[in-house]
């Protein structure tokens, strides 16, 4: 489950991914914000009733997108700000209940850290284009925006490692 910038800058990122060959993340899944990672989410989707319930207790927030920053050099992201994301991913982590293992595997509650991905080596791409990448992002995607959120976007797994938009929740207005 993730947040989507506006359709502007997700494009903006979009291109901006594409710049690298190398980066295939561009072909598993549109720019998002993790909020709740796959862990938990079974095929049956008897969990989906549950989110849909807890979305309507969220009210719609304001979100930031700050400057570049890495995980070591393996991964370069667009920073958050934003208090109410991690209340919102408590939620939706408690509202699926996945096993503690999971939890831990997919960096959720206490490892959860808000960012929108742009590429990581792990979709192929080399420690030197990380760093490019990192670099060259502070003014192709500047200024940064800060945007409402009204909804949480559920992905659906069309085959493996490729992500495809399933559903809308709305959050309260």
């Amino acid at each position: 489950m993730g947040i989507v910038p506006p359709d502007e800058y997700k494009e903006q990122i979009a291109l901006f991914r594409n710049r690298w060959d190398s980066n295939q993340l561009r072909e598993v899944v549109e720019p998002h914000i993790t909020v709740k990672a796959q862990g938990g989410l079974t095929e049956d989707m008897i969990w989906l009733d549950k989110v849909r319930e807890a979305c309507l207790s969220v009210q719609s927030f304001q979100l930031s997108l700050t400057e570049p920053a890495t995980f070591g050099t393996a991964v370069v992201f667009l920073g958050v700000q934003s208090k109410e994301i991690y209340k919102l991913h408590k939620l939706l982590v408690e509202t699926v209940s996945p096993s503690p293992e999971l939890i831990k595997r997919y960096f959720e509650l206490d490892n959860y850290h808000s960012h929108l991905t742009l590429g990581q080596t792990y979709w192929c791409m080399k420690e030197s284009e990380i760093k490019e990448m990192e670099f060259a992002s502070r003014n192709a995607l500047a200024p940064f925006p800060t945007f409402k959120v009204t909804c949480v976007r559920v992905y659906k797994e069309i085959e493996p490692n490729k992500y495809v938009p399933f559903e809308d929740i709305q959050l309260a207005i």
